[in-house]
This record gives structure tokens, C-alpha cells and sequence, in this order.
């Protein structure tokens, strides 16, 4: 950012930088996963990325490729253990489905948001 692209405030005497973020979607869950990650474990790159105005496009950017790679490793992981036939059984269906979720997340996780 450019010194002339700021713009300033009168407060007073003063005059206040205007400093705003950018507006963008909403978060899903896997960027405000990581959004926390970073407040807590990594306040020095949490900080760089919100004054250079590149925490939003990170947060979006960790929550597709989150998301992207969770669908490949749920397909890959039903390839190995099918689901029950859903008309058949639709709660063992949906327990098997709830745990290939779970095990996707375990696997995807550490090298996604927790990174």
C-alpha cells in the first residue's frame, strides 16, 4: 500500500488514519478454524496478514483448498470402506458417512488450517 492511498479522519485536532478491511463473503467454517488457528498459534503471521490486507484472501483461499481436498479424501476413503447401502439401512448410512467426514477431517486438517 502506498502512503497516498491512505486516507485520514479529522478527530479533533488530529487527523486518524481510516484504516478499514476490505469487505468480503462470510467465512465457512474451515477459514474461521483457521482464523482462530492463527490468533492463537501464529499472532506474528495473523498480524503481517491483517496489515498487508491479505488475511481475508488467505482465510478464503484455506477454506477452498480445505474443502477441496476433504471431498477428494472422502471419495478416496468410501473407495477403501464403502457405505451400507442407504435405502437399506439410512442410520448405519449415516453413521458411516458421519465417520468417513470425521476421518477426512483428522487427515486434512493438520495440512490445511493447522499449518
Amino acid at each position: 500500500m502506498n502512503t497516498t492511498d491512505i486516507t485520514y479522519l479529522k478527530a479533533g485536532e488530529y487527523l486518524v488514519p481510516d484504516l478499514t478491511l476490505p469487505t468480503s463473503a462470510p467465512l465457512g467454517k474451515y477459514g474461521r478454524m483457521r482464523k482462530k488457528f492463527l490468533q492463537e498459534h501464529r499472532p506474528n503471521l495473523y498480524t503481517e496478514l491483517m496489515i498487508t490486507g491479505e488475511l481475508m484472501t488467505s482465510l478464503h483461499r484455506t477454506e477452498q483448498e480445505t474443502l477441496k481436498q476433504l471431498e477428494k479424501m472422502k471419495a478416496d476413503l468410501l473407495l477403501i470402506n464403502p457405505a451400507p447401502e442407504k435405502a437399506n439401512d439410512s442410520l448405519a448410512w449415516t453413521q458411516h458417512m458421519e465417520q468417513i467426514r470425521i476421518r477426512a477431517e483428522e487427515l486434512v486438517l493438520p495440512e490445511t488450517v493447522y499449518a
